[in-house]
């Protein structure tokens, strides 16, 4: 476990020096488990990052947040966002928007974070869900678009999906953080979502996730026993095997006696 949530000092002062691990969390039992964990870094909803429990169950995990820039508004709505959420106890900002909405914000002093390779607000620039910078003038491309965040301001880069060698040529030559989602252990973090860790995933499970546990087999397991539970409780209604004398509250003798006799 973390003793103390680490700056963004403290995270570049780490380029270069091994990997770090990121989650993508949505519940405040996640953050708590990510905080005894000893998880460095998460992506959370703002709903969680500003809930007033977040801070006491995850103090020292270095926390980002964002909205969907096509939803955010103005620039100046953005940054009213990007404020209230680091005074709700954020400690940086996904922006998924453009370099000059990067650097408009970081002007302002607000840690941001970019998002190269496959970025799912803007996949049908790039072909859709697949890996980005297949080929030597996307993987140069992408050197570029990584170097202008750097220049924006912006102190970390998401690089999804993205060939191993691609990322990790790319952060050899950066100064900014590189976080890893699918792009190989040549970056500065390993993210992954919870829900893929944990096995809560029903849907399409990504090439770069992997399960460590079967959660759904225990909701699974879970539901049925509700269902049992349900089904066993309708039918004592229907026998009268509940209530039992222990459910539920009698008068004393004296009282009952009385109470009838004001019933006639």
């Amino acid at each position: 476990m973390n003793n103390k949530k680490p700056t963004i000092i403290d995270l570049r002062a780490k380029k270069g020096k091994g990997q770090l691990t990121m989650l993508r969390l949505f519940t405040l039992e996640e953050a708590a488990a990510a905080e005894e964990a000893g998880i460095d870094i998460v992506s959370v909803p703002p709903e969680l990052v500003a809930h007033p429990e977040y801070r006491k169950v995850a103090p020292s995990l270095f926390s980002m947040t964002g909205v969907d820039h096509r939803s955010a508004g103005t620039r100046d709505d953005y940054l009213r966002f990007a404020g209230k959420m680091l005074n709700a106890g954020a400690d940086a900002l996904y922006c998924s928007g453009s370099l000059a909405t990067v650097k408009f914000l970081t002007d302002e002093h607000i840690p941001v974070v970019g998002h190269v390779g496959l970025v799912p607000s803007r996949n049908t620039f790039t072909g859709g869900f697949k890996a980005v910078g297949k080929t030597a003038e996307a993987a140069l491309i992408m050197l570029e678009e990584v170097r202008a965040y750097e220049a924006a301001g912006a102190f970390a880069v998401e690089i999804e999906v993205v060939p191993v060698e691609v990322a990790s040529e790319i952060s050899r030559r950066v100064n900014i953080l590189l976080w890893s989602m699918g792009s190989g252990p040549g970056c500065d973090v390993q993210y992954l979502f919870s829900e893929d860790i944990l096995g809560e995933n029903r849907g399409h499970m990504p090439r770069h996730a992997k399960v460590y546990r079967n959660f759904a087999a225990e909701y699974d397991r879970l539901q049925r026993h509700r269902v049992e539970a349900y089904s066993e409780f309708i039918a004592e209604v229907a026998s009268g095997a509940y209530p039992e004398d222990k459910h539920i509250v009698k008068m004393e003798e004296a009282e009952l006696v009385a109470f009838r006799k004001g019933l006639s």
